[in-house]
This record gives C-alpha cells, structure tokens and sequence, in this order.
C-alpha cells in the first residue's frame, strides 16, 4: 500500500525568517586542513573561518573569477603578487620619477575604484571606504588623523611612490612628516 505523503519534504516558507543553519560537504583533504589551522591556533573554529572568507570575497567584490590566476574587479584584472616582486619592479624606477609614477598609479586606481565602488576617492568623506578597499587589496593600513594621512604596513615600502599614489588617488598634495613605515603624509592642499 503506497502513503498519500509526499517522497520529499514540505519546506515552510522562511520569507520571513532568516536561515539559522546551513551544511557544507567538505572532502576528506579540506576538512584535515581545516582541522589543521584549527588545531595551530590560526583559526579560531570552521565557522569564523567561513564566515572570514566570506568577508574578503564581499570586500574583494571580486566579479568575476574565470579560473585561478584570473580574477577581475570592475574593470580592473586583480593579481595576487608578492612585496619583493614589486621591491624589484620599484627599484628598476628612477628615485627623482618615483613621485610622479605613483601619481600615475594613483589616478589608475581611482578609476578602479570609482568603477568598482561607485565613490570618488576625491572626496574625503569617501576615503574611510577607499582605505578598506586599499587595505583588503593589501596596500596597507591607512589612516586619517586629523590633518595627516597614516600608512602602516605599506607593500611599497619607498615613501615617494606612496606619497604618489594617494596624490594621485585621492587628488591632494601632500608633505611627507614619516619617511620610514608607518608612513606620515600631512594633507597640505585638499581640494
């Protein structure tokens, strides 16, 4: 005798409620490195550490990832690259240049930016978002204090190409206060 109940479940309608719980099927070799970071310290729990790779594909706004190796934001090609790669890239530029090719730089990210974020990084009522945006892409910590522009942990570590960037990103002169990271850049004409 066949039941008259359905083979499948009825699923209430959540339309109102939040989802409270949800499975990831991991494979064997996923699940003993997850355990792994777990048991180092390095991550706190499989849920922290779910949630934080979700917090950095949000704040990569990543748009499209058409295969390892080849990931694009906005109109922007983003590229996973070590410090010491650009160290020697930076260091083939001539030091009396290093200031205007940052400017160059800094005016091709706020493209970037305005295209990815929709926010004029011109606008200093702006910068709180273009500084998380920076710090997620791994340009560093950046900071407004009063009348000066903080950087700590700058992947650039010569001062005049990052004087040259946010001059040219944020569309302000600047003084350099710290030559040394952190970096210091007083705000000397903002317009």
């Amino acid at each position: 005798m066949q039941s008259d109940k359905p083979k499948t479940p009825i699923i209430p309608n959540l339309k109102d409620e939040e989802t409270k719980r949800t499975t990831v099927v991991l494979d064997r070799n996923e699940r003993e490195f997850i355990t792994s970071l777990i048991k180092e310290g390095k991550e706190s729990g499989i849920k922290p550490l779910i949630s934080k790779m979700l917090e950095i594909y949000r704040s990569m706004n990543v748009d499209d990832w058409n295969f390892p190796g080849e990931y694009y934001c906005g109109i922007s090609r983003i590229a996973f690259v070590n410090v010491e790669l650009i160290s020697i890239l930076t260091s083939q530029i001539p030091k009396e240049q290093w200031r205007r090719v940052g400017a160059q730089m800094g005016q091709a990210l706020q493209v970037s930016i305005q295209s990815t974020l929709g926010v004029d990084a011109a606008k200093q009522e702006n910068w709180e978002a273009v500084f998380r945006r920076l710090k997620v892409q791994g340009f560093g910590d950046f900071y407004l204090k009063d009348k000066f522009i903080v950087l700590k942990t700058p992947f650039i570590n010569d001062c005049e190409i990052c004087r040259g960037i946010m001059e040219g990103l944020f569309s302000v002169e600047l003084e350099t206060r710290t030559a040394v990271p952190p970096l210091v850049f007083e705000l000397v004409k903002n317009p």
